[in-house]
């Protein structure tokens, strides 16, 4: 079964609440009619009784078993605007500034989110990804114990891996471009949670290289190595049930008889399905490579480290695109 099945299956009646907050865009609407039908979440659309309208009127939608809030009207402004100014009062926030903040919509309903009026946020057919990410690290921050947001791409294979794993996690591809140690090491500790999350299977995470365990000597391998170490020394501190290796090429990390060889006595042993990527160019890359010459369906980019679930959208997006990521976004606040 397709992994996106198996997350919709898993989060139905799940009693979440998810807020749309570009009720102007017709895609929007028709995908908040069929999370509600399918028993998905309930669902905030923000908009315009006229936005919400003509949307309908557009997407087929005849009636509206979602609920439409006009945040323009809402008296919710000025008290999320007072929360964001104190949260901002680092960055010399004034309340004139934070106010003009939650007239934005993306924002009004990340706010929405850190108040626990709803459970997760999906946006970005209209809005852009630099909008999405301020929204998410500044109204929401990161999670206790990390420092670093990050994305992770959802692969669900054509083929199976030799090691016979039919989805496979890809990080970061979408958000940080060049990471350090630290960065990397979070971004792993993050990727292993959406991993536990969205596929409920233990996370084997490899940190992909040109090198395995040091077949290779370059500057370039440092910060892999470190991040390596520091994210041992996490999970065994946590007593988390996640095992990690690295250096590894990408033979090493997910083909059982090339690990063997290359790297014998590994605890991953070519059996991956965490790849942590040293940079943005290298996984955005591998993902784009794979989907396409391979035949797999990449789900994402899913923001993750965050305390709560906000997600990006494409900006080509369908109703179906938007549907699925909302599943995703309800699984990862079950978590």
């Amino acid at each position: 079964m397709p992994i996106l099945d198996q997350i919709v299956s898993r989060v139905r009646s799940s009693g979440r609440t998810i807020v749309l907050p570009e009720g102007h865009d017709p895609r929007v609407v028709a995908a908040a009619e069929r999370i509600v039908r399918e028993n998905i979440a309930k669902v905030i659309v923000i908009g315009t009784e006229g936005e919400i309208a003509e949307s309908c009127k557009a997407a087929g939608v005849l009636s509206r078993n979602f609920s439409p809030l006009d945040h323009l009207a809402s008296d919710l402004v000025e008290e999320f605007a007072g929360e964001f100014c104190e949260i901002r009062k680092k960055k010399n926030m004034t309340m004139d500034r934070a106010r003009m903040f939650m007239e934005n919509r993306i924002f009004f309903g990340a706010m929405m989110v850190r108040r626990d009026l709803a459970h997760g946020l999906v946006a970005g057919s209209i809005a852009s990804t630099a909008d999405m990410l301020r929204a998410a690290f500044s109204v929401v921050g990161t999670a206790e114990g990390i420092a670093t947001g990050s994305s992770c791409f959802v692969m669900d294979l054509a083929c199976p891996t030799p090691a016979g794993d039919n989805t496979i996690l890809y990080a970061d591809c979408g958000v940080n471009s060049n990471p350090d140690a630290a960065q990397l090491s979070d971004i792993a500790v993050a990727t292993a949670a959406s991993c536990r999350s969205l596929l409920g299977v233990q996370p084997r995470i490899a940190f992909l290289s040109f090198s395995t365990k040091g077949s290779a000597q370059n500057l370039l391998l440092e910060k892999i190595v470190e991040a390596c170490e520091m994210t041992k020394k996490r999970i065994a501190d946590s007593g988390c049930d996640i095992v990690v290796d690295g250096e590894l090429q990408a033979d090493a990390a997910i083909t059982p008889a090339v690990a063997e060889k290359k790297c014998p006595g590994s605890p991953v042993a070519g059996r991956a399905n965490v790849l942590i990527f040293p940079d943005l160019n290298s996984g955005n890359i591998c993902y784009k490579i794979t989907e396409r010459l391979a035949g797999a369906k990449a789900y994402g980019p899913i923001l993750q480290g965050l305390k709560k679930p906000l997600n990006d959208l494409s900006r080509g997006c369908t109703a179906d695109d938007i549907f699925g990521v909302a599943a995703i976004t309800v699984c990862q606040s079950m978590e």
